[in-house]
């Protein structure tokens, strides 16, 4: 595992196409509304997000080719897991363990004691983030309303 520099984020677009496509199968509700923010302006968003100090990345590679990523963001004394992706073909071999052991870690470097994480509801991955602690803090209602027809 390693952090990345702003000028590797593209590394990450794999794992992020693959993020919205399992975001589309486990989502509840809105099947088929990911990524909502495109992968390629995500990508963008990262760099400045790394350049202006404000979020960390961890990669991990097998091949030089990314098989997972962690991505963190700090506002004031909170922390925020904002991604944890790990490959379908991948998962289920320690690397989340692995992320989770670098979130909390370098938090706690940070001085950061409160985190938070959003997953998409239906998601295996609020039992994951449950088993280190993580509680339920609030909820997040979305109305998705269709576009006016004119007559």
């Amino acid at each position: 595992m390693r952090e990345i520099s702003p000028n590797e984020t593209g590394k990450l677009y794999d794992c992020l196409e693959a993020l919205a496509k399992h975001h589309n199968q486990v989502s509840v509700h809105f099947k088929g509304d990911y990524p909502q923010i495109p992968s390629e302006e995500k990508i963008v968003q990262f760099g400045k997000e790394l350049e202006e100090g404000r979020s960390r990345i961890a990669v991990i590679e097998n091949d030089h080719n990314v098989i997972g990523f962690c991505k963190i963001n700090t506002d004031g004394n909170r922390g925020v897991l904002e991604y944890l992706v790990v490959l379908g073909q991948e998962r289920g071999k320690g690397y989340g363990a692995a992320f989770m052991d670098w979130v909390l870690d370098t938090f706690r470097l940070l001085g950061i004691h409160e985190i938070d994480v959003k997953a998409v509801y239906g998601n295996e991955a609020i039992r994951f983030y449950e088993k280190y602690g993580f509680k339920e803090r609030s909820v997040i209602l979305t109305l998705k309303r269709l576009p006016e027809t004119a007559p």
